[in-house]
């Protein structure tokens, strides 16, 4: 599992919750289903827990690959399975299992989007997937009850339940094997628990509604790399299932909505032994940077004003531009010269 930095609390980090090989509430229409005499004496509350459950698991599958394992929402009846890049990896062939119980399938990649850590997979027989609803992210509230749906540290069908904390989190994780490196805008912070093996899995309202693919989960420096108990974070449905339309329709990410500068770059150490920039290794050819005179070679250290000593911070600031927006960049040239140039962002890539 990779560590990952938190944008908003420099005490945490996060790991990208992929597991090692198995080592006001919405109120539920009324089910057509003759309640249990125990149904009928259960509070309120839990009996909306029970029918979500009973609605959302069967549309929990388990990813089996070579590298390791995860979790995945079926997406649609022709075997579409969403899930997270980083649960994917490097694999074009994996084994997917029903969180309810079913022989295991053999499936495909469609396409992985690393920059935003989905990918879309698709079983070579759908027939018996039930495909989940997915809710508007957008008009999710600080406070209301969530589900965490997965396979947590190889235990298929596990939930788990908490609130949400918080909307609109920044969050990055490093580049590294398991790790695609993604900044993750408008994410939601929950309580609910997620561990390993619930990445690509599914974060529900009592509604029985995919608000959420569960993604990450912060650690505690102080505690030996401890879990932090109760901060997890997972990407918006709206944003989850655009992505995912794109690659069902087009094979491919052809519009990913996220503002970029055109580059490819790594983080340079300054003569104190702290990060100093984003040293530019290339430059993309007619790209944003490259129309503004920003060259191989030149160390970005500001956008807008706001200091950019490494490559995951300089990936939240333009995480929180758009498309066409102009920017002031200041960079250092190899002479050592300061220069600030105006940059109108391009659009990042599918892969």
């Amino acid at each position: 599992m990779s560590k990952v930095a938190v944008a908003t609390a420099a005490a945490m980090l996060l790991v990208a919750c992929s597991a090692p090989a198995p080592t006001t509430i919405t109120t539920i229409p009324p089910s057509s289903v003759t309640p249990s005499p125990s149904e009928v004496s259960a509070p309120p509350l839990e009996l909306s827990y029970e029918r979500v459950i009973q609605r959302v698991l069967p549309s929990i599958v388990q990813i089996t690959t070579k590298e390791g394992l995860g979790s995945g929402i079926v997406y649609d009846s022709a075997g579409h399975i969403l899930t997270n890049a980083h649960v994917v990896g490097s694999a074009t062939r994996m084994d997917v299992t029903l969180a309810t119980g079913s022989a295991s399938s053999k499936a495909r990649l469609v396409k992985s989007f690393s920059g935003g850590d989905l990918a879309v997979i698709k079983v070579d027989d759908p027939k018996g997937l039930t495909p989940a609803r997915f809710g508007d992210s957008s008009k999710l509230r600080v406070g209301q009850f969530v589900l965490a749906m997965g396979n947590p540290l190889g235990l298929s069908g596990s939930v788990t339940d908490g609130i949400i904390s918080a909307l609109g989190r920044t969050v990055s994780e490093p580049q590294e094997p398991g790790s695609p490196g993604a900044t993750i805008s408008g994410a939601i912070q929950t309580s609910a628990a997620i561990n390993p093996g619930n990445s690509g899995g599914a974060l529900v309202d009592l509604s029985g509604q995919v608000i959420g693919i569960p993604t990450l989960a912060a650690t505690d420096p102080d505690l030996g790399g401890g879990a932090a108990p109760g901060i997890g974070f997972a990407i918006p449905s709206n944003t989850a299932t655009d992505i995912a339309a794109q690659i069902v329709r087009y094979g491919k990410v052809t519009n990913s909505h996220r503002a970029a500068l055109g580059i490819r770059g790594s983080t340079i150490i300054g003569d104190n032994g702290q990060p100093a920039g984003v040293a530019v290794a290339k430059v993309d050819k007619g790209g944003p940077a490259e129309k503004a005179g920003i060259q191989p070679g030149d160390v970005i250290i500001s956008v807008n004003g706001k200091d950019t000593a490494t490559l995951p911070v300089l990936a939240q600031e333009l995480s929180a531009l758009k498309p066409g927006q102009q920017v002031k960049v200041e960079v250092v040239k190899e002479d050592d010269s300061t220069k600030t140039v105006t940059v109108t962002l391009g659009t990042l890539p599918g892969d």
